[in-house]
């Protein structure tokens, strides 16, 4: 991840959802079973009011019309309304005590069926407070609640019905039971499918929520080593001719006025690499408009130096050839800061880069004959740091050290045959 990733997403790559993924909860699921949001105006949890009711009436109204074809079963009266609508009361519960909602519900349905009151959407309540319960995570008390109400409606429709109400109740077909039993399980399996997705889409949530700050991570990281390297180099070449400049200023006002051109040039060539950088920032779906460094550049690098009294000479061994974009920026970048420390640290006046091209590997050796300041022997300096992040994010190496002969070397090695990042290039 070198160049051009950003942490947001390009403008045009599709529809919201299809970049964010599916919402932890189908909307009319989360109306039902959790009742809307639950969340009040100023953060508090808030009752399902508006569902709960629209279920009642369903419920309740449900039940006066099967009771008109259930002449068998015993009629509605005002017990059975106060348990119908008691088995949708509790519901209320569902988001704060789930268990307590689905047993409720469960209980005042097993109530009902034992008075002999009509079959109806009772049931129904029952399967939003298992639903509600198996996906707050209570799977063995919905279970156990379901089954509760399967094992009470056998043993009255089977047992019971003798001394329960209507009188001259007959025993019911055992295939009911299996028709009830398949119901049963329907609500499970449903609920069960329910709580799979919600996790598995909470899980894509995160692993999305961190894949995206660690796309953020790296593009701030990315940005701080850029204007590092950048400002790092600039602003050396800018004190030391700054100095000259003051030094010189009244007994060779030429050499003074060559020091001020270079501190132009420095500054201006500064600025233009800084604003790059903030473009791609303020526009990270935008190509920028200018290329981005590559060893092309490495004369104006030699030049920069000679400005600020550091004579580089420079070496090639091999057969040069084009850099995939990544490489090419990490190893300017590698060679410009080199070159910055040897002015910043080093009282050396010379330097030297080597530049050795294998069919594989690019190494680069950037040597000079001064002492190493006390920070810098270590490689603890954020110079050196950014350099080993720029060379391990191509799966190369970084090794900076004093020599044994005396002075100060770096030396990288970039692999070319890894697929490298590719680097900002210029727009048409």
């Amino acid at each position: 991840m070198e160049e051009q990733h950003s942490a947001r997403p390009a403008r045009g790559d599709g529809p919201p959802w299809a970049r964010q993924g599916p919402p932890p909860f189908p909307p009319w699921a989360r109306t039902w079973v959790q009742g809307g949001s639950g969340v009040g105006p100023r953060g508090r949890s808030r009752l399902p009011w508006a569902s709960t009711l629209v279920l009642t009436a369903v419920v309740v109204g449900g039940s006066t019309f099967a009771g008109h074809n259930q002449t068998e079963r015993a009629s509605l009266d005002v017990f059975a309304r106060l348990l119908l609508v008691a088995s949708c009361a509790v519901l209320l519960l569902r988001r704060r005590h789930p268990v307590l909602a689905v047993f409720g519900s469960a209980g005042a349905a097993m109530v009902y069926l034992g008075a002999g009151y009509p079959y109806g959407p009772i049931f129904l309540a029952v399967a939003v407070g298992c639903f509600a319960a198996i996906v707050a995570g209570h799977r063995r008390a919905a279970w156990s609640a379901v089954g509760m109400l399967w094992l009470g409606h056998v043993l009255i429709a089977h047992w019971l019905y003798r001394w329960l109400p209507p009188s001259g109740d007959r025993a019911a077909p055992w295939g009911q039971e299996l028709a009830v039993a398949a119901w049963v399980l329907a609500i499970v399996a449903i609920a069960e499918l329910t709580r799979v997705r919600r996790e598995q889409w909470a899980r894509a949530g995160a692993e999305r929520a961190a894949a995206a700050r660690r796309r953020a991570d790296e593009e701030r990281l990315r940005i701080a080593r850029e204007l590092h390297d950048v400002l790092a180099h600039s602003i050396s070449v800018i004190n030391v001719q700054a100095g000259v400049g003051l030094a010189l200023l009244d007994s060779d006002p030429e050499q003074a006025r060559t020091a001020l051109t270079t501190i132009k040039s420095a500054s201006k060539e500064a600025l233009g690499e800084v604003r790059q950088v903030l473009d791609t920032l303020r526009a990270p779906g935008d190509a920028p408009r200018s290329p981005a460094p590559g060893l092309d550049r490495l004369p104006e690098l030699v030049e920069q130096a000679a400005a600020a009294g550091l004579t580089v000479g420079t070496a090639t061994t091999g057969s040069p050839r084009a850099l995939p974009p990544g490489a090419d920026l990490a190893a300017f970048r590698i060679v410009q800061e080199a070159l910055t420390n040897v002015v910043r640290h080093s009282g050396s006046p010379t330097a030297r880069v080597l530049l050795a091209y294998a069919p594989d590997v690019l190494e680069l050796r950037v040597d000079d004959d001064g002492p190493a300041g006390p920070g810098d022997a270590g490689g603890s300096g954020n110079g050196l740091i950014g350099m080993r992040e720029r060379a391990a994010a191509l799966g190369g190496t970084i090794e900076a050290g004093p020599r044994p002969d005396g002075g100060f070397r770096v030396v990288a090695r970039l692999p070319l045959t890894r697929t490298a990042p590719a680097a900002p290039r210029e727009t048409p």
